[in-house]
C-alpha cells in the first residue's frame, strides 16, 4: 500500500489529458452541456457535482480509508448532513462533551424534526449501554474533546454499537485523517471541521463527511445535493492544496507543543496540564492504541496566583482567536468565550474553570512561542 503521505500529494492523480497539469485544475462551470438527449453524462450542474470538488471528496475519502466523502461549505453543514439521515422518532445517544455548535443543532433544530438526544460520557460502555432504547439509531461523540482533551475509544464505540445495530459517527476533528482514521476502527461516518487541520491556514470553511459503504454515501449525497451547501470550485482547491502538507504541519505543531507542556509543566501558577498525549494521562493508553499521535491542542489551568484574563490578553504570538488547527497559534479562554452562555456553575460541572486556557500550537518556532507565554504568564501574576 503507498504510504499516507505519499497518498498526501498524489492522490487522486489530475488525469488532465488537455494540457498534462500535474494539479487538478479549478472547474468554475456551474452547468454542463449534454451531448445529445437521453445522453448519460458525469457533470449536469454544479451544486450535484464538479469536478475541483470530486477531486477533494475522493482525496478525502482515500485518506479517511473511506469509499466516498463529501464536502461542504463549513464544518456545521457536514455536521449537519450527518445527522440529517435520521429521521422523526428517532434516538441518539450523544456523548457529553461536544462542540457547542453541535449540540445547539441537535436541541434547537433537529428536536422539531423529532429526533431526540441522551448525553453521557461516551468513555463509559456502561453509560451508553443503558442509554440505548428501542429507537435508538446511532451514537455520535468526538474521539478528543474540546477543551477537555477527554479520550474515548472508537473501536469500543463502535463495536457496542454493532451489537445493536447502532450508526457510529464521529467528529475527528481534533485528530485529522493523518493521525486517526475512524472508519478504519469500525465507525461508519467520519466528520472533519476541514477549517482546521486539513486546511490547516485560517483562510478556507469547509466540512467533510466521510463513509464506508454506498448505504450512508447515498443518504449524505442526498442531503448534499438536495440543500446544497456545497464547496465552491476556488475553496475545493485551497483545501486540497493544504491537505498536501497536512503531516507536515502537523508533525511541527506536535513537537512544538511537547517543548510547551515540558515549559508549563515548570511553571508554579501552572496547576494542570490536559493533554493526552502525557504518559500517565487518563486516556493515554487508549490513544496510543487509535491514533499516531494527539494532536496540537492543549488546554491547562491557571491557580488563583494568576489572572486568566491579563495572560491571554499579553500573549502576542499566541492569537486571541477561536478556532484551531492552523500555522498560527491561537490561545482561548473557555470560560469567557466558547462557554461563555453557561452560566458559572454550569461551566463548573461541565469541568470549565475560570482559569481553564486553551492553545492551539502552530508551526512558529517553539523559542518564540515559549518566550510569549512567559512574559504574558509573568504579566498575569497577581500583585506583578
Amino acid at each position: 500500500m503507498t504510504g499516507f503521505n505519499t497518498r498526501l500529494v498524489h492522490v487522486p492523480a489530475p488525469k488532465d489529458n488537455q494540457t498534462g497539469s500535474v494539479t487538478v485544475p479549478i472547474y468554475k462551470a456551474t452547468t454542463y452541456e449534454y451531448p445529445e438527449i437521453g445522453a448519460q453524462v458525469k457533470y449536469d450542474y454544479s451544486r450535484s457535482g464538479n469536478p475541483t470538488r470530486q477531486a477533494l471528496e475522493d482525496q478525502v475519502a482515500d485518506l479517511e480509508g473511506g469509499k466516498h466523502a463529501f464536502a461542504f461549505a463549513s464544518g456545521m453543514a457536514a455536521i449537519h448532513a450527518a445527522l440529517a439521515i435520521f429521521k422523526e422518532g428517532d434516538h441518539l445517544i450523544v456523548g457529553d462533551q461536544i462542540y457547542g455548535g453541535t449540540f445547539r443543532l441537535l436541541n434547537q433544530f433537529f428536536n422539531r424534526w423529532g429526533l431526540s438526544i441522551t448525553t453521557v460520557d461516551t468513555r463509559d460502555l456502561a453509560a451508553i449501554e443503558s442509554a440505548i432504547q428501542p429507537n435508538t439509531k446511532g451514537i455520535y461523540f468526538e474521539p478528543v474533546t474540546n477543551p477537555l482533551l477527554q479520550v474515548t475509544s472508537v473501536e469500543d464505540v463502535a463495536k457496542l454499537a454493532q451489537q445493536h445495530h447502532l450508526t457510529t459517527i464521529v467528529d475527528n476533528t481534533f485528530l485529522s485523517p493523518y493521525l486517526s482514521q475512524p472508519l478504519t476502527q469500525g465507525a461508519d461516518v467520519v466528520i472533519q471541521s476541514a477549517t482546521k487541520y486539513l486546511s490547516g491556514h485560517s483562510d478556507v470553511s469547509a466540512g467533510t463527511v466521510a463513509v464506508k459503504d454506498d448505504q450512508y454515501a447515498e443518504r449524505i449525497y442526498f442531503v448534499q445535493n438536495a440543500l446544497g451547501g456545497i464547496l465552491s470550485p476556488e475553496d475545493s482547491n485551497e483545501l486540497a492544496r493544504g491537505i498536501k502538507t497536512l503531516s507536515l504541519r502537523m508533525d511541527r505543531q506536535m513537537e512544538n507543543l511537547k517543548a510547551i507542556v515540558e515549559f508549563l509543566e515548570s511553571q508554579s501558577v501552572v496547576s494542570k496540564i490536559n493533554y493526552p498525549g502525557l504518559p500517565g494521562y487518563p486516556g493515554y493508553e487508549s490513544l496510543r492504541a487509535q491514533a499516531k499521535g494527539a494532536g496540537g491542542v492543549l488546554s491547562f489551568e491557571l491557580n488563583d496566583q494568576a489572572d486568566p484574563v491579563a495572560f491571554v490578553n499579553q500573549l502576542n504570538y499566541f492569537k486571541l482567536a477561536v478556532s484551531l488547527g492552523s500555522v498560527e497559534s491561537l490561545v482561548e479562554l473557555p470560560s469567557q468565550m466558547s462557554h461563555a452562555e453557561l452560566s458559572p456553575d454550569e461551566q463548573l460541572a461541565a469541568g470549565i474553570k475560570p482559569g481553564l486556557i486553551r492553545l492551539s500550537v502552530g508551526i512558529e518556532d517553539v523559542e518564540d512561542l515559549i518566550a510569549d507565554l512567559k512574559q504574558a504568564l509573568l504579566s498575569a501574576q497577581r500583585g506583578e
